[in-house]
């Protein structure tokens, strides 16, 4: 076993296999190689970018250069390890003060392992303000602190943190080894790994969830009927409408619980029942909690939203395939009789248009566009071709 194994379809690997040995060797009095203070680990959705940063962690603190079973590579691996920090946000973007609190925590030595090693996952989501704040400790850290930053490309870090980063390009994972993955580790069958991997386009984490839960499985055939179900006005509008609430249906499944747990957590930290009386800063902390909370829960909706519609411009990318003869499987090969119908009611151009008008909308929701406003807007532009 090895942190390694949890990476899936990575060129890369080798290379920071040799960082690691080079890390090794730097701190018995050697060179330092490759190993270097700031990485930028960059790739597609679903290329595993944090996955990879963390398996780069463990290695980095483990006394055998990542063999998965020691207690420095299960802890990293649990988000236990005393010396790996990660800033994982739940909000649209990282605030200065998530910075700020990180930022002291990699000014200090290691407690146990060989690094201090932070983590800063969806680095592209730093603010100006957030992204001044770390760059002083990303430009002259401490001997032993390492940052990792990660974000879809380099370009979405501002300069003067990625002029300081060594940059590790990942890529989406090729089907095949999406699909050993799933089998490998999720107890499902060959036949449902491929098509949780083609599916999901490559998208590790969105094939698991295809190629485990049901739900997820009917939720995206229901997406899929977006493109056939345009007749009229009336149905663009209820189409928007019913994304919109599925959408809402999936933040309120994974926040509900997990909100509510989280206030009773804090009012307990803070002594609330124990005496008696209401602690005097309860009231300011809940807000400001309930405050990320809304936060977490408008991300969680306009991701499920964008996954839809990723969903709905692979079948426009199949129906294009056909039209222009191209002999490829489609990423919704199960779906081929219909597509090809859909394919043969019309013209290359139109499926251009409407292709157009599904980036449009993801462009729309990134930009904070209202949801439904944005879908309504692409479902009336996908009937009209």
């Amino acid at each position: 076993m090895s942190v390694w194994n949890a990476v899936v379809g990575q060129s890369v690997v080798p290379a920071l296999q040799r960082t690691v040995a080079d890390a090794a060797g730097y701190l018995t009095g050697g060179p330092r190689g490759s190993m270097t203070h700031a990485w930028l680990f960059t790739g597609p959705p679903g290329s595993g970018r944090s996955v990879v940063a963390r398996a780069f962690s463990a290695a980095l603190q483990c006394p055998n250069e990542g063999c998965g079973v020691c207690s420095d590579c299960a802890d990293v691996r649990a988000r236990t390890h005393p010396d790996v920090a990660s800033l994982v946000t739940q909000g649209l973007n990282i605030r200065i003060s998530q910075v700020r609190d990180l930022v002291p925590r990699a000014a200090l030595r290691p407690a146990r392992g060989r690094w201090q090693v932070v983590v800063v996952e969806d680095a592209d989501r730093l603010g100006e303000d957030a992204a001044d704040a770390l760059l002083l400790s990303v430009e002259e850290p401490p001997e032993r602190t390492v940052w990792m930053l990660c974000a879809p490309t380099a370009e979405d870090i501002v300069p003067t943190i990625r002029s300081r980063c060594r940059v590790v390009q990942l890529r989406t994972p090729p089907y095949a080894d999406v699909a050993r993955f799933l089998a490998d580790t999720q107890s499902v069958d060959l036949e449902t790994a491929e098509f949780a991997a083609r599916a999901s386009q490559g998208h590790v984490g969105r094939a698991r969830a295809l190629a485990t839960d049901p739900e997820v499985r009917s939720r995206r055939a229901e997406v899929l009927r977006l493109p056939f179900d345009l007749a009229d006005i009336r149905q663009c509008l209820d189409a928007a409408a019913n994304l919109v609430e599925a959408a809402k249906a999936d933040a309120e499944k994974h926040c509900d619980a997990l909100d509510e747990r989280e206030v009773e957590e804090l009012r307990k930290a803070l002594g609330a029942g124990t005496t008696g009386r209401k602690p005097r800063n309860m009231e300011a902390a809940v807000k400001e909690l309930e405050r990320e909370q809304k936060l977490r829960r408008t991300r969680v909706q306009r991701d499920s939203i964008d996954r839809a519609l990723v969903d709905v411009l692979a079948l426009y990318r199949d129906v294009m395939m056909l039209q222009l003869g191209v002999r490829t499987e489609l990423v919704n090969e199960e779906m081929r009789p219909s597509i090809d119908r859909l394919a043969r009611s019309g013209s290359s151009a139109a499926t251009l248009r409407r292709m157009e008008a599904v980036v449009a909308a993801r462009e729309a929701l990134q930009a904070n566009a209202l949801p439904l406003l944005a879908l309504e807007s692409m479902a009336l532009a996908l009937r009209e071709g």
